[in-house]
């Protein structure tokens, strides 16, 4: 069925998005072997299906590869994702865990199971892109996850700090990536509704009432509510840091500041910053769309 205007000028405004951010922060090279985790949600099937359309004609060959992690969750579909990867036509791999059962042995009823949870994912994925090759790991978190979790570490933790675009794992082994740094929420929710993806909900920590990001997530939305273009402005933030408007001294050399230094006037950072890849070019007839060189 073909795609009516409205959600083919959304899916054209995603991928400007995505191919931007690929750009902006080098996420995806010539040669590199990206593996897509596939939850089954919305920001996942969206990831994908962008990725898949974006290689058709990006300046550099990379390979895709999609991973779900099946965790075993009582009444999980395990026919559906690998019926619709086969489908469309990519590479894909299932892998069977029973962090289910773990989560649930290990964590007491009413407490929150995440951060168990994402540390047994996260090590089934790592071993899996090791095992297929894979030198990048893409992830499904948008622009919406990547505030929420600058006010839940700011609030909770003590630390500035949120999701980056681009992280290297602890070892050193692999790139982790999230190239729906510039997505919102809304959109993608729009986008995978349209698509009519095959969308499987998580029973094990979607249902959770108490969770910290969740209140996050309801203070955020009150703020769009009665300031529109909140979530915007604290994303463009964090794009715009002034290490010598803060305190922290790694980043500032606040000892050594005198007055009249070039470093005091203009407030520069301890550390270079690196340009985007110019392999990756900017189309004027399509802003931000990523096109072949």
């Amino acid at each position: 069925m073909p795609l009516s205007n409205t959600l083919l000028r959304l899916r054209k405004r995603l991928e400007c998005q995505v191919g931007k951010a690929i750009a902006d922060y080098r996420m995806i090279e010539d040669g590199d072997t990206v593996l897509v985790c596939i939850s089954g949600g919305k920001d996942s099937h969206t990831l994908l299906s962008l990725l898949l359309a974006l290689r058709q004609r990006a300046p550099v060959d990379f390979r895709l590869i999609a991973m779900n992690l099946d965790q075993k969750q009582p009444g999980f579909p395990a026919e559906v994702l690998p019926s619709y990867l086969a489908q469309i036509g990519v590479e894909y791999h299932i892998v069977e865990q029973n962090t289910y059962s773990v989560v649930k042995d290990k964590i007491p009823d009413g407490k929150t199971s995440c951060s168990l949870c994402s540390r047994l994912r996260r090590g089934a994925i790592y071993r899996t892109a090791k095992r297929l090759g894979a030198n990048k790991i893409a992830l499904g978190h948008h622009r919406d996850d990547i505030v929420h979790t600058l006010f839940l570490n700011l609030f909770f933790t003590g630390q500035l700090k949120a999701m980056p675009p681009k992280l290297a794992t602890d070892d050193g082994s692999h790139v982790v990536i999230r190239p729906l740094a510039y997505c919102s929420e809304s959109d993608i929710a729009r986008f995978a509704r349209g698509m009519a993806f095959p969308i499987i909900p998580c029973n094990l920590c979607g249902s959770q009432d108490n969770l910290q990001r969740q209140k996050v997530r309801e203070m955020m939305a009150d703020w769009d509510r009665r300031y529109p273009g909140r979530s915007e402005v604290v994303f463009s933030a964090l794009q715009k840091v002034v290490p010598s408007h803060l305190a922290d001294q790694s980043l500032f050399d606040f000892q050594g500041l005198r007055a009249g230094d070039e470093l005091a006037l203009e407030g520069r950072p301890l550390f270079g910053v690196r340009a985007p890849d110019p392999n990756w070019q900017v189309a004027r007839t399509l802003p931000f769309s990523v096109v072949k060189a």
